[in-house]
């Protein structure tokens, strides 16, 4: 395989890794210490760090991963690694971007919206469970999702690698 090609697929496995990895930690770190917060300050914490993280570091990875996958998809096309690109592709695109795009986003724009400092206690109490057990529940599938598209990207990268 030529250099330039196993440098493409050396990325995208790296750019899905990342986002495995940021779903991760945010699984076994951050949800668990916001769980712990009271209304307000989960409220609070959650819309600050869902406007921070639409940052140009993570939308190039979060982002560039679907063409990279695409185009990794497309040079493995008569080779050993197809199967696990594909599947990499499928479990990015769909429960990866899919589930964040059409379920954890909408979520985070409808708390974006709430007013915090002008809600009575029940409204707050209110807004978090509309958003907190779903967005977990999304979360979770998208981790789960991500590390399986990981795997599959290292299988792919490894059969790419000692393709004879």
């Amino acid at each position: 395989m030529k250099t330039s090609s196993m440098i493409i697929l050396i990325i995208t496995v790296c750019f899905t890794g990342l986002m495995a990895g940021l779903f991760y930690s945010w699984s076994v770190s951050v949800i668990p210490g916001l769980a712990k917060l009271n209304d307000e300050q989960f409220l609070s914490s959650m819309q600050s760090m869902n406007r921070a993280i639409l940052n140009p570091l993570f939308l190039i990875v979060f982002t560039g991963n679907i063409l990279l996958l695409a185009i990794a998809t497309w040079l493995q096309f008569h080779h050993e690694g197809y199967r696990y690109f594909m599947l990499t592709s499928a479990l990015y695109m769909i429960g990866v971007f899919g589930i964040t795009a059409f379920g954890n986003v909408p979520l985070n724009d409808t708390l974006d919206k709430f007013d915090i400092l002008h809600a009575g206690k029940e409204a707050m109490a209110e807004m978090r469970r509309n958003f907190e057990d779903p967005w977990v529940k999304l979360h979770t599938i998208r981790t789960i999702a991500a590390v399986l598209a990981f795997i599959c990207g290292l299988i792919g990268l490894y059969q790419a690698a000692n393709e004879k």
